[in-house]
């Protein structure tokens, strides 16, 4: 087995990145890149979480004229279906993946148990927490960073749009600069929009390091458990 730099890993997936170019619901095309990808993780024998936003199907803003309690809490429903939407996708490819929810759905999804979700990764099983925190006001960054605390993962693999953090919106700025390593204390000074800030502190007080890289070439998670330089590294 070829040796990793990272055993234990949590991926950070936003909604649209499974949704594609349409940027609305699941896109099976994309969906099947990122999991091949994953499943390389797991052939590597690095042991993979998972949190994933709800933003192709529910945005908060979308719901700018209803109360903030009940618009968070359908944002965490519409991570439930994206993670059901990756743990199918991922044991068609004879991968074992656990649903966790930070809200019971007994049904369809395990309680999310700290040592359960341990216990899981250790037996080489993917584990996706779906929900986020639980409790409305809490993005889904927030929940990757409290969720890689607790289960003492080693780095938290951001995978975003972009390919790295900028000083700008390299979209909008054509003289954007690249950063290939910031402190999560720069990020909070200048306010770059890489997490929100609460996310961006949890990660700073637990000293858990960040990896920003670039959706659009799935392969990248690989490298970087591999120990390339991809990205942009926040510590």
């Amino acid at each position: 087995m070829p040796e990793i730099k990272y055993k234990r890993v949590l991926l950070k997936l936003s909604g649209e990145a499974l949704a594609g170019e349409k940027k609305t619901g699941v896109n099976a095309e994309v969906l099947g890149k990122i999991c091949d990808q994953i499943k390389e993780l797991v052939k590597l024998g690095t042991q993979v979480a998972i949190v994933v936003g709800g933003g192709n199907f529910w945005r908060g803003k979308y719901g700018h004229q209803m109360e903030r309690t009940t618009s968070d809490y359908m944002g965490m429903l519409a991570t439930t279906m994206n993670g059901l939407a990756l743990q199918d996708a991922l044991e068609a490819r004879q991968i074992h993946t656990r649903v966790q929810t930070a809200i019971e759905m007994r049904q369809i999804a395990e309680p999310y148990i700290r040592r359960k979700a341990e216990k899981h990764l250790e037996k080489g099983r993917i584990v996706i927490f779906s929900c986020g925190t639980g409790n409305p006001y809490f993005t889904t960054d927030t929940a990757a960073a409290l969720r890689a605390a607790e289960i003492e993962a080693e780095v938290i693999l951001l995978a975003k749009t972009i390919d790295g953090v900028y000083s700008a919106d390299p979209k909008e700025d054509a003289n954007a600069v690249k950063y290939n390593e910031i402190t999560y204390l720069d990020i909070l000074n200048k306010d770059l929009k890489v997490m929100d800030s609460t996310a961006t502190s949890l990660c700073r007080d637990n000293k858990i390091p960040l990896i920003v890289f670039g959706i659009d070439k799935p392969e990248n998670m690989v490298k970087i458990v591999k120990g390339e330089q991809i990205g942009t590294i926040v510590k």
